[in-house]
């Protein structure tokens, strides 16, 4: 797992200034991007064994699986990660958790109500806090709360280290309302996303001094408001123990206690099976055990999978009598591996049947698996290859790749700022264009890459100054008087030598050295000869051997823009656009305030007014259907370095990595698959920028005004000529793209706001910087007693309702396994 941190107190600036080669975008591709209508569609449901509270005992303790230690309990720092999330919405409040539709919904434990109460001349939003709500010292949640996470989170003091103010800095003010439960915030900008601020909010003793926000919610949270409260956390076990509050004022919470239990991915069958985790995300290999455990449950047969179910009756027989043979070294060996066998097939049964007390939950993420093009710098500056990149995808096939085995809605996700079923969802993909070998193939061609282009010599080669010519042509006559004396003495010594043995010498001797010294010399004419046609191009063969075949990314980048920048600058993202993927597990970061829009581009201004699909009119026909080997330019072959990351949970992605390279290699793009280690992969490639293809995700959001604005922004060129990118990791964007985002983060009219948010995905599929191929898969392995928990889609877990609904499930986790 890897986290982006910033600098304390770094100051977070606008983005401006990004290369993006011009292009057309045709007219009607981005109106029907930007219509009124909205896509009539469906979230996946949930799947969390719903169940009433009156079904639900009281008691237990559930012990829920996470991949690390928390390294802070403070949401709004930095290293702020996925278990920090599970935890704080345990604790604290939410004023508005996203429902299964992926839409903030108000949370009557905290609220009576909250809406805009005023417009003109400056936005007003009134809070009516519930008249119950107080933190678990008895103080009631009020105004003063407010205003101390607003001071922390706005980014005036630069004392408070925070990683996102995003919203907060809009605030002008905040006051007590007409009593102690209402609380009335006065914004100096309009702000759409008002709904994201003071979730999850922190009481005034934390946010109040940087001191306890820096450090002192790190570690611990003396004072919280949730249905559980903080016990302890114990690094040496890895655990971090909640407990029932008594303070809690909404329903009781059902559990006991609520135990997060550090477990690694590669060790979660075996945690399931002895009854140590009770919740534990999983993969598709522990899924399909967990079905097999089921399967063989049911039906009473022997087993026939695992260890030793692939032995065939011959190898059987082989073993055997390698273990009772005359050759007693072989047989103990022999034996051992037999004995070793059979305790793994014991092992493996037991464990099948301990795994049969489990349900695999099942829905999709609220995330999306991308391919990302780094545009900074190489082949993909050229935007017309990236579109051809983007258009030689069949993300219909990579979608059932990972989504149809699992029993999975397979289909591709068609925006970057929204998911299936969210509210203001549209398929944008078509500003774009649908999958066509042909059409990428013409706009490669169009970028000058063709089949013979490997073997040519760069155009803007440049010998040197006029003083390194000099110098060479000085060296190479002295390198050659020096050559010419050699020979010279060598040619006397050779003669002196010849008229000594002369005498000696036979008549047909002397004809035989007369004739292999012509052959010699006509050797040396073809050879000369060879040399030429090579320098003059007329051999290619010989030029390319002679020229060499370079990988993209191993070299400089001829033509291409300038190199990309070893010291990029990266700026922490925002809370609710953390990763939820095995490169982006959770970030939290921030995002500009100003909302002046940039100017728009030349190109913008242009009909369409964005980068295009589709090649221009004139464009070279393109290569044949069947492209044998990789394009080239200017003596460089077209090879993508395609970095992927190696961990055992990574199996799907690099199959989906796997696929894509193959497709690209019909339109002669070639790839240099590099498979790095997980906990390396986010930060040492993605956020550095070394790569040009990558798999990575991100999450969904409520507020993509908000959320989304920093991972498509114009990364902006820094005084030391560092380029800061935010969550921007393909260092591609427009002008445009930044104005309607700042114009639909100002819009207070929703329906509006969504439009600007179409219009603004149309724009970023048309740049194909980032091309979203599918909805992760989410799965989760489920004690089959409990309820209300599971796989929850977009939804927060309300974990007062999670517990065992079968009454004597109260007993310990050895119990539970009978």
């Amino acid at each position: 797992m890897s986290h982006v941190g910033v600098p304390r107190g770094t100051v977070r600036k606008r983005r401006s200034l990004a290369l993006l080669t011009a292009g057309v975008l045709t007219i009607p591709a981005l109106a029907g991007c930007s219509s009124d209508s909205e896509e009539t569609s469906r979230a996946v449901p949930q799947d969390i064994a719903p169940a009433a509270r009156d079904r639900v005992a009281d008691g237990s303790t559930v012990n829920w699986a996470v991949d690390a230690m928390p390294t802070t309990l403070n949401a709004f720092q930095a290293d702020a990660d996925s278990a920090t999330t599970k935890i704080t919405g345990a604790l604290l409040p939410t004023l508005f958790p996203m429902d299964a539709a992926g839409h903030p919904k108000l949370n009557p434990d905290y609220l009576e109500s909250a809406k805009i109460i005023e417009r003109e001349p400056k936005q007003v939003v009134l809070y009516k806090l519930n008249q119950q709500a107080v933190w678990s010292d008895g103080r009631e949640i009020g105004a003063p709360d407010f205003v101390a996470q607003w001071r922390a989170l706005s980014g005036k003091d630069s004392a408070f280290w925070t990683a996102r103010n995003a919203g907060y800095e809009r605030i002008e003010k905040i006051e007590r309302g007409s009593d102690d439960l209402q609380v009335r915030v006065t914004f100096a900008k309009p702000y759409a996303d008002w709904r994201s601020l003071f979730s999850p909010l922190y009481p005034k003793e934390i946010t109040g001094s940087p001191d306890t926000f820096n450090d002192g919610a790190r570690t611990a949270l003396k004072n919280t408001a949730g249905p559980f409260q903080l016990k302890g956390v114990d690094k040496a076990k890895g655990t971090v123990t909640l407990v029932r509050s008594p303070r809690w004022w909404g329903e009781k919470a059902k559990l006991d206690s609520l135990v997060f239990r550090v477990v690694a991915p590669k060790d979660r069958t075996k945690a399931l099976a002895d009854g140590t985790v009770h919740v534990t995300d999983i993969d598709a290999a522990t899924a399909n055990r967990i079905a097999l455990a089921l399967r063989d449950g049911s039906n009473g047969q022997p087993l026939t999978h695992g260890p030793g179910a692939g032995l065939t009756p011959a190898a059987a027989l082989r073993s055997w009598a390698l273990a009772h043979g005359s050759d007693e070294k072989q047989a103990e060996i022999a034996q051992a591996a037999r004995e070793a066998n059979r305790k793994a097939v014991v092992a493996y049964g037991a464990e099948q049947k301990a795994l049969r007390g489990y349900a695999v939950r099942k829905s999709l993420e609220p995330a999306y698996t991308q391919l990302a093009l780094n545009g900074e710098s190489g082949p993909l500056a050229d935007d017309r290859v990236r579109r051809a990149v983007a258009r030689a995808l069949d993300r219909q096939e990579l979608a059932e790749t990972v989504l149809k085995p699992l029993g999975l809605p397979a289909k591709p996700l068609g925006s970057h700022l929204a998911l299936a079923g969210q509210p203001g969802y549209k398929d944008g993909s078509g500003a774009l264009g649908d999958q066509n070998t042909k059409e990428a193939q013409a706009l490669l061609a169009d970028a000058g890459w063709t089949q013979g282009g490997a073997a040519e010599k760069p155009k803007d080669t440049k010998a040197g100054s006029e003083a390194e010519k000099k110098d060479a042509e000085k060296k190479e006559g002295e390198e050659k008087k020096e050559g010419e004396e050699k020979q010279e003495g060598t040619e006397k010594a050779g003669k002196a030598d010849a008229d000594e043995k002369k005498t000696d010498k036979t008549e047909a001797e002397e004809k035989a050295e007369k004739k292999a010294e012509e052959k010699a010399d006509k050797d040396a004419d073809e050879d000369a000869e060879k040399a030429d046609r090579a320098a003059t191009g007329s051999d290619e063969s010989a030029a390319s051997r002679a020229e060499g075949l370079y990988i993209v990314g191993q070299d400089d980048k001829p033509g291409a823009g300038p190199a990309r920048s070893a010291a990029t600058h990266v700026l922490a993202p925002s809370r609710d656009a953390a990763a939820q993927s095995i490169a982006l597990l959770r970030q939290a970061g921030a995002v500009s305030g100003d909302s002046s829009a940039a100017k728009v581009t030349a190109q913008d201004k242009q009909p369409g007014g964005a980068a295009g699909a589709y090649a221009p009119v004139g464009t070279a026909a393109p290569a044949p259907a069947s492209v044998k080997g990789p394009l080239g330019k200017d003596g460089k072959t077209l090879t993508l370095r395609f970095v992927l990351p190696s961990g055992p949970g990574s199996q799907s992605l690099r199959g989906v990595g796997d696929r894509i390279a193959a497709m690209l290699e019909k339109i002669g793009i070639g790839t240099e698959i590099t498979k790095v280690p997980d906990e390396s992969y986010f930060k040492d490639h993605i956020a550095s920028g070394d790569y040009d293809l990558a798999l990575y995700s991100w999450p969904a959001t409520a507020y993509p005004a908000t959320d989304g604005r920093p991972i498509y922004a114009k990364p902006e060129p820094a005084t030391d000529g560092s380029l800061l990118v935010e969550q921007n990791y393909t260092r591609v964007g427009t002008d445009h793209i930044d104005q309607l985002f700042d114009q639909a983060v100002a819009e207070l009219d929703e329906k509006a706001s969504r439009e600007l948010m179409k219009q603004a995905d149309a724009r970023i599929w048309a740049a194909a910087g980032s091309i979203p191929l599918f909805q992760r898969p989410q799965l989760v392995a489920v004690d089959k007693k409990l309820s209300n928990v599971g796989a929850f889609g977009f939804a927060a877990p309300r974990y007062q309702d999670i517990g065992f609904t079968d009454r004597q499930a109260a007993g310990s986790p050895a119990d539970r396994k009978k």
